[in-house]
């Protein structure tokens, strides 16, 4: 237990009422969390603010309240603290109390719109078997060593990230890899946290119905790259034309790695098939497991990563070699009818085309390709048309399903996607709104040796409705499908 003025030390404190000579138990910006002894931290959230929460939390024997504004009545025996910023305070009184584990490992974050959780993902592995105890924060889990934790969001609140950080080093860990969301930069949910390192992966058209614009979306992962230390290294992809724009206040030392220019770390395709890609890095030839040159990115930033970190480059790439992708990223099963069937979390205008390009590569021209897709409910819907668009662009058939509606109507989200269909292409686009029926269409159409992806899901078991999740496995319902049709 800490006292209140410690865990403040960082924090630009504006004026407090009361003394800061308490014992802290805890921290809480839900006021339904707080208990006795409990400091309650009033944040200004896009559903709520914590600040019409702060007689509640009162209510509840806070033993302080943090706050932007003071509210118009304060009670006796509670400490008032007035700060600039809530949420960044949460952040920095959070890394305080936990004893700052971050600066404890090596810290390393990882943005951008695509390739997040497999880069995190793969340095996880690279570095548990380079010897290491690793700690990893990603969309799909969380894990310490071989120990999963469920994920509820790419990036915890301030709270659970610094208790899982603790956890980590009380575990042993040396370092950590995490997937940093322009979300969690917004909110300040890793302010107070200090990094070894951060990557850029890439920057496309998404979030734009909580950003608002593109131009604030860039700015949030710009954001990020500006709080990197001076000690810390920025790994920038040089191929995305707005890599140089995330480094242009950093403190941080650029490195650039690419695929297409001559820069610190660089990779050429040498084969793309569906068995693995064979690549040449940094001079030296290798064959990965991981399929398309999207992954040829994602391990390309993994080697980078090792190398600025103080690994030998011929045995981060040896290793590489032998390691698989993220649950639900390019993950396929092959049926007993030879059906390939791969499964994407591909979720943006991007990813998409990413997954879509790599199978028309890799496929031979007898195989047609069969797509469902679909977009998740009270998100970006801007991107709706875009993805049907490239859905039938690059595919023989596509079916037009739901994602995840949330709280909308799937009929409407369906509505908009159909927006983006072609008349060209109407022939060959179905509209099935329930996903499990729109999935067993696809393996329907399919015969021997085409492929079918199934996109937008990836590793989710479960599909939102009305704010209920139901159980729903893409992967688990194609092998049903397959076994039931005898494809």
């Amino acid at each position: 237990m800490q006292l209140l003025q410690t865990i403040l030390t960082d924090v630009n404190v504006l004026d407090t009422r009361g003394t800061l000579d308490v014992p802290v138990a805890g921290l809480a910006f839900d006021s339904r969390q707080v208990r006795e002894g409990v400091v309650f931290v009033a944040v200004r959230g896009a559903q709520a603010d914590g600040h019409d929460y702060i007689a509640a939390a009162a209510g509840a024997n806070a033993v302080a309240i943090v706050c932007e504004q003071l509210p118009a009545q304060t009670q006796q025996g509670i400490t008032y603290v007035v700060v600039e910023n809530s949420a960044q305070a949460l952040g920095q009184m959070a890394s305080a109390f936990h004893g700052h584990p971050s600066r404890k490992l090596k810290l390393v974050g990882v943005t951008g719109t695509n390739g997040k959780t497999t880069s995190v993902t793969l340095l996880h592995r690279l570095f548990r078997e380079l010897g290491y105890h690793v700690g990893l924060l990603s969309t799909v889990q969380n894990q310490i060593d071989e120990e999963v934790i469920p994920a509820t969001h790419t990036t915890p609140d301030a709270v659970k990230l610094n208790e899982l950080l603790a956890y980590m080093v009380t575990a042993g860990c040396t370092h950590c890899f995490m997937e940093v969301s322009s979300h969690a930069m917004v909110q300040q949910r890793v302010a107070g946290l200090t990094f070894a390192g951060g990557v850029f992966t890439n920057i496309t058209h998404d979030h734009l119905d909580y950003h608002g614009t593109f131009d604030a979306y860039i700015k949030a992962k710009k954001s990020f790259f500006d709080l990197l230390p001076k000690g810390a290294f920025a790994l920038i992809n040089a191929d995305d034309k707005r890599g140089p724009v995330m480094v242009q206040n950093t403190r941080a030392k650029v490195r650039y790695y690419a695929l297409r220019k001559a820069v610190d770390f660089k990779a050429r395709i040498i084969d793309n098939t569906l068995q693995g890609l064979h690549l040449e890095v940094d001079g030296h030839e290798i064959w990965c497991k991981l399929i398309g040159s999207f992954n040829a990115y994602n391990l390309l930033a993994a080697y980078g990563v090792a190398v600025q970190l103080g690994e030998d480059p011929l045995e981060a790439l040896t290793v590489l070699s032998s390691l698989s992708s993220a649950a639900g990223r390019f993950d396929y099963i092959v049926s007993e009818g030879q059906i390939t069937a791969i499964v994407d979390y591909a979720h943006t205008p991007d990813a998409l085309e990413n997954v879509l390009s790599t199978i028309q590569q890799i496929r031979n021209p007898t195989q047609q390709v069969i797509t469902v897709v679909g977009c998740g409910g009270n998100r970006d819907a801007a991107k709706r048309p875009l993805m049907a668009d490239i859905a039938c662009r690059l595919s023989d058939k596509v079916i037009l399903t739901s994602d995840n509606p949330r709280y909308e109507e799937p009929q409407a989200i369906l509505e908009d996607m159909q927006k983006g269909v072609k008349p060209l292409d109407y022939k060959k686009t179905l509209s099935v709104l329930d996903r499990r029926e729109a999935i067993k269409t696809a393996c329907m159409l399919a015969e021997p040796n085409d492929i079918i992806l199934v996109a937008g899901k990836g590793h989710e078991t479960y599909q939102e409705v009305k704010g209920v999740k139901h159980a729903f496995d893409d992967k688990q319902v194609l092998r049903q499908l397959f076994q039931q049709l005898g494809k």
